[in-house]
Formats: structure tokens, sequence, C-alpha cells
């Protein structure tokens, strides 16, 4: 490894937004290499200014044109051509805070002195709403221990709006290879896998309580809007069924109770997600789908549906009957105007 960091970008008609990305990770300096992965876009000139950054920033900027396969594959490209020894996905109408981006990088030059670097480095992101013009920062003071290396056993509870996603995540590159991780084409929501199946191969950790991702959210056409998942509920089951393939959660959480405890709560709320994003579609296929990943999660692990089908998300994502479902709608836009979780 050459460099500390690779940040992969994935690009797909982003050419209005992806220069306010691509100008935050230069701050990041030589250390770190820029990968831009041109998606097969086609809309706009994407293609030619991923090579006009490249050209600009010969020593820092790659980049890298491919058939379209989706947010999945942009990210898997990145693993695989990756100088970096740590590894992070930033998107391309993303950004990262420059003075934070400075100490991390400082951070990693530590760990990259050590002889076994550490796995993972978790930092806070933080949701920009378009829509209002208002912020608000994820953080996870309450979960990891600041100012040292720990394991899973160390971990405290997390709330119940807290969860790692890939904008807080900073991997070992070496450890996506070695856990074999690969996220499907054409499919959205790879973000969970990405964060999900690597947990288990992670030794050791580290917490900095910086504002470092900043998550753009509220364009009408962006995966997390509420219509556009309920259009695409048949790749929300398909990341939730890849995830409940990944690990054996319940082995896990006999072996490792606090990182089982984590991973069995991430996997309840996906199931929490497809079920009422299939609600919500309301169509006969989506319904249809819903009860296919239960039956699914069911075959799979018997006592991993038990408990996850009976946490209150789910019994809440779950009511029977149209005024059910009615009621599980009401129940899930509260949340998400409490909440602002996309």
């Amino acid at each position: 490894m050459d460099k500390l960091i690779t940040f992969a970008v994935p690009c797909y008609n982003s050419a209005a937004y992806m220069d306010h990305c691509v100008e935050t990770l230069l701050a990041a300096g030589e250390d770190a290499e820029i990968i831009l992965v041109d998606d097969g876009s086609t809309k706009d000139d994407t293609p030619a200014k991923c090579d006009e950054w490249a050209a600009k920033h010969p020593g820092i900027i790659r980049a890298i044109h491919q058939e379209n396969g989706g947010h999945g594959e942009g990210v898997n490209q990145g693993i695989r051509n990756a100088r970096g020894l740590y590894y992070k996905v930033v998107d391309s109408d993303d950004w990262l805070d420059t003075a934070a981006l400075t100490q991390v990088m400082a951070k990693l030059r530590e760990f990259s002195a050590m002889p076994a670097p550490v796995d993972l480095l978790i930092a806070n992101y933080v949701y920009e709403h378009a829509e209002d013009n208002t912020r608000k920062a994820m953080g996870y003071k309450n979960v990891f221990p600041m100012g040292e290396i720990f394991t899973w056993d160390s971990i405290r509870h997390f709330r119940a709006s807290q969860y790692l996603l890939m904008h807080s995540v900073i991997y070992r590159t070496g450890l996506l290879r070695d856990c074999g991780l690969e996220l499907p084409k054409h499919t959205f929501y790879v973000d969970n896998i990405f964060v999900y199946q690597p947990l288990p191969y992670v030794k050791t950790l580290y917490y900095m309580d910086l504002d470092l991702y900043r998550y753009f959210i509220g364009r009408a056409d962006q995966s997390v809007n509420e219509a556009v998942m309920a259009g695409r509920i048949d790749q929300q089951v398909r990341v939730t069924k890849q995830m409940i393939a990944s690990h054996d959660v319940m082995s896990i959480k006999a072996t490792q109770p606090r990182l089982g405890r984590y991973m069995l709560n991430y996997l309840s709320m996906m199931m929490s997600i497809s079920s009422i994003f299939s609600v919500i579609a309301n169509t006969p296929q989506s319904l249809g789908l819903r009860t296919e990943l239960w039956e699914y999660l069911r075959q799979k692990n018997a006592a991993l549906y038990r408990r996850c089908r009976y946490k209150a998300t789910n019994v809440g994502t779950n009511i029977p009957g149209y005024q059910g479902r009615k009621l599980s709608v009401g129940l899930y836009r509260l949340a998400r105007k409490i909440y602002k979780f996309n």
C-alpha cells in the first residue's frame, strides 16, 4: 500500500455536484488517493469531469470508467483498485468536513506505524437536509470509548435511531478484501451490506468524536426518497436477504454478545424498513415480497426470526389488515418526522 487512504467516489450523471465532493477530499493531501468511478454516465459530462480531475491531480486522483453496474459495483471497483491502507466511500453528492479530515488523517498516520493497524475507524456524520436547510449530527459518544483503541467487548448500547452507516466508517482495506466483500450489481441500498458484512472480522476499533461526513439529503430523485424506496422494494429485500445469509447472528451473539446484539438490532431494523416500504408500495407484488422475506428469515434461522419478528419496530410495521397497514405507515412517518433519518 503506497497511500494512507483511498476515497472511492461512485459517480453517475453527477456532473452538477461532484466538484464540491472532490475539492473537500483533496484536503487529505498526497497521502490520499481518490478513485472516481464513472458508472457508465451518459446524460452529462461526468466522464469528462472525472478525466479532467485525474489530469489535474495525477498523483492523487484516478478515473475509472465502467459499464453501468450500480453503486455497489462502483464500491467494488474501488476496493479492487485501492492502494490505500484504509478505504472510505464518499458519494458524489456528499462531502467531508476538511478540518475534521485533517485530524482523521493524522490519526490514520499513527495507525499506519503500528505492527497491526486498527481495523475500523468511526467518526460522526451530519444529515444536511435540503428541504428545510437544517442539519442533524449523528454521533456515538454514548456507545464507544474515546481516545483509545478498543474491541467489541467495550461498546455500550446504541440508541434506537443510532446505527453505523457507510458515512461513519473507515475500514482497513485488507479487511474488506479478506472478508470477501462483493456488493451486488444494479442494486440500491448496498451500503448496508458494506457496513454490516465486515463487522465480525473487525478486532480493533477507534472512535473520533468529529463531524466528518456531510450527508446531503432531500433531492427528489435520491435513493432514500420515500416514493423512490417504495418503488425499489425488490432491491431493499435483495439487500436484506444477502445480509441474513452473510452471518449466523445468533452464533455471533453467543460468543461476542455485544457485537451480536448490535448486529441483531441492525438486521431487525432492515426487516422493519423492508416491511414498511412494502406496505407503502401497497401492491400485491410488494406485499408478497414482505411475506417472502419473513419466511426466508424463518427458514434460515428460526431463533433469529423470533427475535426480529417480535421487536417493537417490527410489530409496528407489520400490523395486519388494511387499517393496520395504514397505522403502520402513519407510525413510520411520525418517526421520520421526529428523527429526520431520510
